[in-house]
């Protein structure tokens, strides 16, 4: 796609807008280092999502998503459309992961899901069962493959799946339910991911996080302290 013109072509009358653009991540790189130019690129798609279909869900997958979220929605809010209901950050690639570690444990159903919450980060994924392991899942991939890029077929299918789930959601099936990074009261800060059920406008509820164990405590504190820095530098780049 080249073009303002083939962008407003591509999203006019879109019901559910799906943005993996931007950069991968590579070796060495951390989210961070992805932040000054995806997040121009992200602005950008987001302005014509303003201009082209207002009303479209949008599934924002361009990393650091714990940053790429509030931009969107700060450009969404300059504009007027702002719904915090159809902005959602995918994380589903979190929770597919942590399920897979969960299933090398001969003893744990292999239907199990596991809640990951926080963002989508370091320190600031934590899936709700006591494994650090589950933390470095993406990093692990990366290293693994030598600079031949990131964590790019698992993404696709975290990334499709999720689709799938918030298609079925505005068909209307009912008890659509996943984690996502949106905008949130779970926590003092202003997004969070936890598990949302979805519906034909987006996010129809939110979910608390329920009983934690002492280690996720510590965990949710200490991803706190991170996501406040990744979302406001979200904010800033936009109100700068």
């Amino acid at each position: 796609m080249h073009g303002q013109q083939q962008l407003e072509d591509a999203l006019t009358g879109m019901d559910l807008v799906i943005i993996p653009a931007g950069v991968p991540r590579k070796p060495g790189m951390t989210r961070d280092d992805l932040f000054n130019i995806n997040a121009g690129i992200v602005r950008t798609l987001c302005e014509g999502i303003t201009k082209c279909c207002p009303r479209a869900i949008v599934n924002l997958i361009s990393n650091p998503v714990n940053s790429t979220v509030p931009i969107a929605a700060e450009v969404f809010k300059k504009a007027g459309t702002y719904d915090p209901k159809r902005l959602l950050g995918v994380t589903t690639l979190d929770v597919v992961r942590a399920n897979t570690f969960v299933r090398f444990w001969d003893l744990i159903p292999r239907d199990l899901d596991v809640p990951v919450v926080g963002g989508h980060s370091g320190v600031t994924i934590l899936p709700l069962l006591s494994q650090i392991a589950f933390k470095n899942g993406g990093t692990e991939v990366v290293e693994a493959k030598a600079g031949a890029g990131s964590a790019t077929l698992s993404m696709a299918y975290a990334a499709v799946k999720f689709a799938d789930t918030c298609l079925r959601g505005l068909r209307g099936d009912a008890g659509i339910v996943e984690c996502a990074f949106v905008a949130s009261q779970v926590t003092e800060l202003p997004f969070f991911a936890t598990k949302v059920r979805l519906g034909r406008n987006g996010v129809e509820e939110i979910y608390a996080l329920g009983p934690l164990s002492e280690y996720e405590r510590v965990g949710l504190e200490k991803a706190k302290k991170e996501l406040a820095a990744n979302i406001q530098k979200g904010i800033s780049f936009i109100r700068k």
